[in-house]
């Protein structure tokens, strides 16, 4: 039974005695929205099953956990929040950045009987610049128009302040309200009938009534999910983990996850 991981390690190119010298399995930081979908999980599975090293996987918004890797308070890293990762790459704090999977973001709101949207203002089908664009106008009903911010650093609340500032609006009360803590904002929608921008496999993995998407396949709102390693935090398994999850192997769990596609070899 002790064989395979081995040989595993052995054909990556890993000397054998790298499970030996493991101090600890590999701390993953992983977007919420990415732990919630089920990908980061999956990924920890395969990777442990494959080379029979452990991953811990630690959730955390994606600001917070660009924060952890820059003070190599965990390993590696996977992130959609591509700017913000970008600029850690240029500063040197991370390293060995490569693509792991496409997903998307998506407006949700409440649908009416029928499959309408409520309130009028916000109608399905329309881009995701053109649905925001509404709320420029006066809200004559502010409880029915709400819209519900992540406010929490996350791939989804970065990607949803960039989309605001595209529309050139400056989301303000009554309308935008934040999320309280210690709940999902998926779950909280939901429970508040609210308009959101959410991650595409956290939906699929949590969304539904009384919510409905409203926006999706907008080529403006694809989420590029990256992995990287710790400059501060060279972990022996560090190198195998990146190159596992950026290769065929990798590749093929993304792609049997709703929600994402897996990058071109």
């Amino acid at each position: 039974m002790q064989r395979r991981p081995l040989l595993l390690s052995a054909l990556l190119g890993v000397p054998t005695l790298l499970r030996a010298q493991t101090p600890g399995p590999l701390r993953l930081g992983a977007d919420s929205a990415l732990v919630d979908s089920g990908l980061a999980r999956a990924l920890q599975g395969a990777f442990a099953r494959d080379t029979g090293l452990g991953v811990k996987v630690v959730p955390s918004p994606a600001l917070a956990l660009l924060d952890a890797l820059a003070a190599g308070e965990v390993d590696a890293g996977l992130c959609n929040a591509p700017q913000a990762e970008e600029r850690l790459d240029r500063q040197g704090l991370v390293y060995d950045r490569r693509p792991v999977a496409t997903g998307a973001f998506l407006l949700v709101g409440p649908l009416r009987r029928g499959g309408k949207p409520e309130p009028k203002k916000v109608e399905r089908g329309h881009g995701l610049m053109e649905a925001l664009a509404r709320w420029r106008e006066p809200v004559a009903d502010p409880v029915g128009a709400t819209f519900l911010s992540a406010n929490d650093g996350s791939g989804s609340h970065v990607f949803e302040q960039a989309a605001w500032s595209s529309a050139r609006i400056g989301p303000q009360a009554p309308w935008y309200v934040r999320l309280d803590p210690g709940q999902s904002l998926i779950a909280q929608a939901r429970a508040r009938g609210a308009y959101a921008i959410v991650e595409r496999g956290a939906w699929l993995a949590h969304g539904g009534a009384p919510l409905g998407v409203i926006v999706e396949g907008d080529a403006d709102a694809l989420e590029q999910v990256h992995t990287m390693r710790s400059f501060r935090s060279p972990h022996p398994a560090g190198k195998l983990f990146v190159a596992w999850i950026a290769g065929a192997r990798g590749r093929s769990v993304v792609g049997s996850q709703r929600g994402y596609r897996a990058p071109a070899a």
